[in-house]
């Protein structure tokens, strides 16, 4: 069996171990109104970037994504195709080169939604890693949201963002979505995240833009179009991005495509 099908298995099963356990919950407490909820997503995008870094080009990427949840908790995977890999080295050959395991609980507490978490991330063409996250966002206006993530394996670090969203009626109950954030990266001395000089990385890293629009189709059924710019916030941020960046020269990006979203 291959590396990759040897992932799919086991986050397929975990999803389904979370599945059951959750169904299981809902068996015993049918009396009460809360309900097991699950989405399934799939989207198809023009370029792959994460935190700043390009990990596609030149190619479409589909992204599909399970998340089931019941009463705050929620299991999610997620995957990653690429349908022509930039690259042609002998690690990078499989189209599907990543499944990440999200393991998560949100809470609210007046005016503040708390989340915490775990991320899995298996990768066929970089060493696996994981990490923990936790986040609080704020209701009210702009929705200030700030989000820490801590690598705890071979990306050691922190990982910090502060995002801001708002959605605008358009017609109906379709919206237009504007969405910025900044991030700070503060790499460990372990981290194969340096400057170009050697030395620990820690610097403000990647800002996003975005606008999109949020398209209700019916009850269970939503169409999501949305557009990006990613780019640099410092020097430091410039330089890494630059080296590895597929062609060695990129410290921004802008990518875009449509997802479509199924709820019950």
């Amino acid at each position: 069996m291959s590396k990759v099908a040897r992932k799919l298995l086991v986050g397929v099963a975990a999803t389904g171990v979370c599945f059951s356990m959750l169904s299981g919950m809902a068996f015993a407490a049918e009396a009460e109104e809360d309900k097991p909820t699950a989405n399934l997503t799939v989207g198809a995008y023009s370029q792959y970037i994460w935190r700043g870094f390009e990990l596609s080009k030149d190619s479409v990427v589909v992204q599909p994504s399970m998340t089931v949840g019941y009463k705050g908790f929620s299991a999610n995977l997620w995957g990653n195709l690429d349908t022509n890999q930039y690259s042609t080295t002998a690690d990078e050959t499989n189209n599907w080169n990543e499944t990440d395991m999200t393991l998560s609980y949100g809470w609210e507490m007046g005016p503040v939604a708390y989340s915490v978490g775990y991320i899995y991330y298996s990768l066929d063409s970089a060493h696996d890693s994981q990490e923990f996250f936790a986040s609080a966002a704020l209701n009210t206006i702009l929705k200030p949201t700030l989000t820490v993530y801590r690598d705890t394996d071979f990306y050691p670090g922190w990982y910090t963002t502060l995002g801001i969203s708002h959605s605008f009626p358009v017609k109906d109950e379709i919206t237009l979505d504007l969405g910025a954030q900044v991030s700070y990266l503060k790499a460990s001395e372990s981290s194969p995240y340096k400057n170009v000089d050697g030395s620990k990385y820690s610097n403000f890293h990647d800002g996003v833009l975005s606008v999109g629009l949020t398209v209700p189709v019916n009850k269970y059924i939503t169409v999501a179009p949305k557009l990006s710019y990613t780019f640099a916030l410092s020097n430091d941020a410039q330089d890494l991005m630059k080296a590895s960046s597929k062609n060695g020269n990129d410290d921004s990006f802008v990518y875009g495509g449509v997802s479509v979203s199924m709820a019950f």
